[in-house]
């Protein structure tokens, strides 16, 4: 048996074993024995899995974040619009449900944490900032 013959069931996870009845080693009946193999699974570059739930870091341009808006978010079937609501903060997470992986024979949920990105360089977005700025501190805190 070679390794691209093994089927992976869906949902499988780190460090689960599957076993293979009859294709380990002869045992002292003669009969072959059956070959446990433990998964080990990579880290994703995009997604962490926590059970059936994928969470990512979704790039947001402020302008989106300040007044609403739709931008592309990958998913592990491809890409998808996920609407912004106006006024949305960096470390917001938006719930896309039935994104996720499985687990349990049920799909999980795809939680994108909004990361807000400024652009290079933008003259109005700098005066506008300063005039914020001078008209009075901003309390990120509520008291």
């Amino acid at each position: 048996m070679c390794s691209s013959d093994l089927a992976i069931p869906k949902g499988a996870g780190d460090g689960q074993t599957i076993r293979l009845k009859g294709q380990g080693m002869p045992g002292r009946g003669g009969e072959n024995g059956d070959a446990l193999i433990e998964l080990k699974l990579a880290p994703h570059p995009v997604f962490t899995r926590e059970g059936a739930d994928l969470t990512m870091e979704q790039p947001v341009p402020l302008y989106d974040a300040v007044l609403g808006g739709k931008v592309p978010v990958r998913t592990p079937e491809g890409t998808v619009s996920l609407t912004i609501p106006k006024g949305s903060n960096s470390g917001k997470i938006l719930r896309l449900k039935g994104r996720g992986a499985f687990a349990n024979g049920k799909r999980g949920d795809l939680l994108a944490k909004l990361m807000i990105v400024l652009p290079e360089a933008d003259e109005a977005l700098d005066s506008l900032a300063q005039r914020v700025r001078d008209a009075g501190p901003i309390r990120p805190f509520r008291d």
